[in-house]
Parts: C-alpha cells; structure tokens; sequence
C-alpha cells in the first residue's frame, strides 16, 4: 500500500502539536518547581500553591493532544 506525502504530512503535523507542547510544558513546570522548591524553603505553608502551580503546565499537553486529535481527524 502506497501512502502520498499529505498522510505523511499530516501525521507530522499532529507529532509536532503533541511533542512540542510536551517539551515546551516540562520546560516550564521545571522553572516553577525550582521557584516552588525555593518558596517552600522559606515558608512551608507555600505547599499547596506550590503544587497548585507545578500542575498548570500540564494543560498545555491537553491543549496539544486537542490539536492533534483535530488535525488527524479534519486532515482525514
């Protein structure tokens, strides 16, 4: 079976969504756990917002996966 390049394409597009927004979430949540980590060091009842703010990059992931999904499924 011989796929053209616009079904390659396409598959490279919905792996940049995913994979671009995976790193650019774990370099993010990186830089707050490190200023997390500090705060907590100094006040200990920072934990809760500490945590709080580690898990908002994650939503950036989801945001990606949405716009591979509708790239796989509007493209074929």
């Amino acid at each position: 079976m011989v796929a053209d390049i616009s079904t390659g394409l396409i598959a490279l597009g919905s792996g940049l969504a995913i994979g671009l927004s995976a790193i650019a979430a774990a370099i993010a949540e990186k830089e707050i756990g490190v200023a997390a980590i500090g705060a907590m060091a100094e006040k200990e009842e920072l934990f809760g917002k500490g945590l709080v703010l580690t898990v908002i990059p994650e939503t950036i992931v989801i945001f990606g996966l949405v716009v591979a999904i509708l790239i796989l499924n509007l493209a074929g």
